[in-house]
């Protein structure tokens, strides 16, 4: 579907679950996500699920033939305001090495002249660091800083932990 100097973005197959599960089933990928670590039935679930949608895009390193990670990339309502959100999850083996700079930018791209979109946006938490520093690699700009936006977890009182986020935006005329 997209194509970039290192990688490959498609749509999701139900048998991209064992390279999902490698991720999706470690704790560390769940300290700015919802949710928590998944068992291997799951995740075969889960796969089955997005490979029925187009809003979950697999990166595949084309060396390897592997998934690294997922580009989350759907359209929000109203559909007039011509408005994608984008978000990302990748491997921890596979961080610090520029795959979510260029698959975003790749998404992007794609979502600019195939799609037609007016404007992407993303947001992140701000402990969160290098997440924001890939927004802004890509050019994408700060338009705000939520406070107390969100929560994911609770403490040990049921309390909810709330969080702060940053979204990001990027208009079609500025990329």
């Amino acid at each position: 579907m997209i194509e970039t100097k290192r990688l490959i973005i498609r749509y999701h197959h139900p048998e991209d679950w064992k390279d999902l599960f490698e991720y999706l089933s470690l704790p560390e990928t769940y300290v700015f996500e919802p949710g928590n670590p998944i068992s291997i039935e799951e995740v075969k679930i889960i796969s089955i699920e997005r490979s029925k949608g187009k809003s979950f895009f697999p990166v595949i390193l084309k060396d390897q033939n592997k998934m690294i990670g997922h580009l989350y990339f759907q359209q929000i309502e109203p559909i007039e305001f011509m408005t994608w959100e984008l978000g990302y999850i990748f491997n921890p083996k596979y961080h610090n090495q520029g795959y979510a700079t260029e698959a975003c930018k790749g998404i992007i791209k794609f979502g600019f002249t195939e799609y037609h979109a007016h404007k992407i946006v993303a947001f992140c938490n701000p402990k969160n660091i290098p997440s924001w520093k890939v927004l802004e690699k890509i050019g994408m700009r700060k338009e705000g800083h939520f406070k107390e936006k969100a929560f994911f977890r609770r403490d040990k009182d049921n309390n909810p932990i709330w969080h702060d986020c940053y979204a990001y935006g990027l208009l079609a005329e500025e990329k």
